[in-house]
């Protein structure tokens, strides 16, 4: 190969493995070293949107029974479920509220947030999806992080992918890592949360409007991040680390490109410029050495660099081994086809599915 064309090449990887360092900020939610004053005096209430997740419910309301930090209640919004999902809730000990039609242009988690909130007394409200878990000090972390930024905290889980298929989900968890994590995004007026897991004070959420706010936007959490940066709410992330995790799409990879084709896309509009360039620096390269390592030395070492740089991110992202980061081209692929299905949806169809839904963009109505 062209030395020129060799220095070029090279001078993209070096570009792209200088993007996935300036993006990636391994900042753990810790446990406080000692019990807060502050925070022993706060009361923490939990609410969790939940629709078919009759096979997830058991393990999170099971772990929150194991909290150093109890919540005063934990309430789980059946969402139309057709699994007994309300059930389930209510046999572990969670009050249950059961909404089957939602009111005109609110999408369904949104009304299930909102609808939630307000069986609550707490003074912080923790939301929680229905597929995450807590370490038994993980609310307490939550709560104590909450106090220290006063402002809405959000945290990306730790991701257990035990099969192969799950795994494929690594770029998307890198780049949803970057993302939120990125320092670019702190003057971005957009910045969103990271909605598996928000903590925010009673106060903040009804001075931000809450989800009534942002009833009819399909991407709750970034909305709701930028409602509360306008009215001065500010933003904090963190990674799960060994307090908070969760396993996304068990289902495999068919749920897997549904749930992420229905952000993918869309959410890419409202991240700042330079966090999509940096991103797009870090796919460039990953591309070009999973699919042409094989042509030239340089590209060989790229291929490696690579491998380890995914190999030491996704030890604190998730369960992903060994083998995945150096397999990236199957990851890599699976982001182009969802990416690809994501604007499909979105550009041609105008809607998005999403656990037997198709919400029209922008009406938050079923189609």
């Amino acid at each position: 190969m062209n030395w020129m064309l060799e220095a070029a090449i090279g001078a993209v990887l070096a570009a792209g493995l200088w993007a996935g360092w300036r993006l990636f900020d391994k900042k753990l939610l810790q446990a406080p070293a000692d019990s807060s004053p502050d925070v022993s005096r706060k009361t923490v209430s939990v609410v969790i949107p939940a629709r078919n997740e009759a096979a997830n419910l058991p393990h999170l309301l099971e772990s929150l029974r194991d909290q150093t930090l109890p919540p005063v209640e934990i309430v789980v919004v059946d969402d139309g479920s057709e699994d007994g999902t309300g059930e389930v809730a209510a046999r572990l000990g969670a009050s249950v509220v059961r909404h089957d039609e939602l009111p005109p242009g609110w999408t369904g988690k949104n009304w299930a947030l909102w609808e939630g909130f307000h069986h609550t007394t707490g003074d912080i409200v923790v939301f929680l999806d229905a597929d995450v878990r807590l370490a038994p000090r993980g609310l307490e972390a939550l709560a104590s992080a909450r106090e220290q930024t006063g402002g809405a905290v959000s945290v990306v889980p730790y991701h257990v992918v035990p099969t192969p298929a799950e795994k494929l989900s690594l770029v998307f968890n890198m780049l949803g890592i970057f993302v939120f994590m990125s320092p670019y995004e702190a003057n971005n007026p957009r910045q969103g949360l990271y909605g598996p897991c928000i903590v925010i004070s009673r106060a903040d959420y009804l001075r931000a409007g809450g989800h009534a706010g942002i009833r009819s936007e399909v991407i709750d959490d970034l909305a709701l991040g930028a409602r509360c940066k306008a009215t001065g709410v500010p933003l904090v992330h963190y990674l799960g680390g060994d307090l908070v995790s969760y396993r996304m799409y068990p289902g495999g990879i068919r749920q897997a490109a549904e749930g992420f084709a229905k952000s993918a896309v869309p959410s890419m509009a409202v991240v700042s410029r330079m966090t999509v360039l940096l991103c797009a620096l870090w796919m460039i390269g990953m591309f070009l050495t999973s699919l042409f390592f094989w042509l030239d030395w340089v590209l060989a070492a790229g291929f490696i660099l690579y491998a380890a740089q995914l190999y030491r991110m996704s030890r604190v992202a998730g369960t992903f081994g060994l083998l995945m980061p150096v397999l990236h081209l199957f990851p890599s692929l699976f982001f182009a086809a969802v990416m690809l299905y994501s604007l499909y949806q979105t550009a041609w169809l105008g809607r998005v599915t999403w656990k037997g839904r198709q919400i029209q963009l922008g009406s938050g109505r079923d189609a």
